[in-house]
């Protein structure tokens, strides 16, 4: 969800220029009213409180789902109720997204993240696992399987972020607009809404509530700047010598109506990763698991039959 912050940035801009729409945090009581499933869901990892769903069977393959930018677990859910009477379904809300808190040092690149997804697999009892990742949860994902290898039983990467882009070069802090930081104190719903539209080739399934639970969840005490965060501290390299290290199978899921991260970059991907399967979902956009998650599933269930033993 990266390159729609920078959309929020300008449209937000201009209102904030001729009103005063001061959005102030929504009370985390009220969220976890509405989105916490259960209190025991909540998890300190690392000094730092994690949102963490955790179902299915035990002793089923694990599966460990990664969302992106912006986002939170709620998003799998479509793939949570479908999987988890077969396998092992974890998802959780990274430091600041989502209900989980702010991360108390302040740190927020990848490698602190894999840092607390290798600790979660341990407090889990979780010695390999299958990675499954979205845009910046993509990018983590293959970060993790290139750096702990032995961890990894197989990948789905769902238009993994990594490659440069505009606004997103190797061995830079992201360029974040200056007007960026006005979005912790005005968030108007509707410009937000604007932001989500190019995550759906559908904007049939850009629903109220859907769009509700995101513009929610983003109003977390703490969340706008985390994310801000985030993004300052995202620093890309050049990911082909680490894809060319990853041994795990994987299966590679593009919409091909992605207008975030392009169809196009999954040759990229596919040049670089020794052992990868593309498959091309032809009418879905950035987030294939909540816009088709029926027919998204089908080479997901196909690919993990032929990897995972029960």
């Amino acid at each position: 969800m990266t390159r729609r912050i920078l959309a929020i940035a300008a449209a937000v801009a201009l209102i904030a220029a001729g009103t005063a729409l001061y959005t102030p945090d929504t009370d985390q009581d009220t969220l976890r009213a509405r989105y916490l499933a259960s209190a025991s869901d909540l998890r300190t990892i690392e000094g730092t409180s994690l949102h963490v769903r955790d179902t299915g069977p035990r002793d089923a393959p694990a599966l460990i789902l990664l969302h992106g930018f912006g986002s939170s677990l709620h998003t799998w859910e479509p793939w949570a109720r479908a999987l988890d009477s077969t396998y092992r379904v974890i998802r959780f809300d990274f430091p600041g997204s989502g209900l989980s808190a702010p991360d108390p040092t302040g740190d927020y690149a990848d490698m602190r993240s894999m840092q607390l997804l290798a600790t979660l697999m341990d407090t889990l009892g979780l010695r390999r696992a299958t990675l499954i990742g979205n845009s910046m949860g993509g990018r983590i994902a293959w970060s993790f399987a290139a750096r702990y290898p032995e961890r990894v039983e197989t990948l789905v990467l769902i238009s993994p972020d990594g490659f440069a882009s505009p606004g997103f070069e190797y061995g830079k802090p992201a360029d974040v607009p200056l007007v960026l930081p006005l979005m912790r104190y005005v968030m108007p719903r509707s410009v937000f809404r604007m932001s989500l539209e190019p995550a759906y080739a559908d904007q049939r399934v850009l629903t109220d509530s859907l769009v509700a639970r995101y513009y929610d969840l983003m109003l977390a005490p703490g969340a706008r700047d985390a994310m801000l965060q985030r993004l300052r501290q995202t620093i890309l390299i050049n990911p082909i010598p680490q894809l060319r290290q990853i041994q795990a199978p994987t299966l590679l899921l593009w919409g091909q109506q992605d207008q975030m991260i392009p169809f196009s970059n999954a040759a990229d991907y596919m040049k670089a990763l020794p052992h990868a399967t593309l498959e091309p979902l032809p009418t879905a956009g950035h987030l294939p698991f909540e816009e088709t998650p029926e027919a998204a599933l089908i080479p997901l269930r196909r690919f993990l039959s032929q990897r995972l033993s029960h």
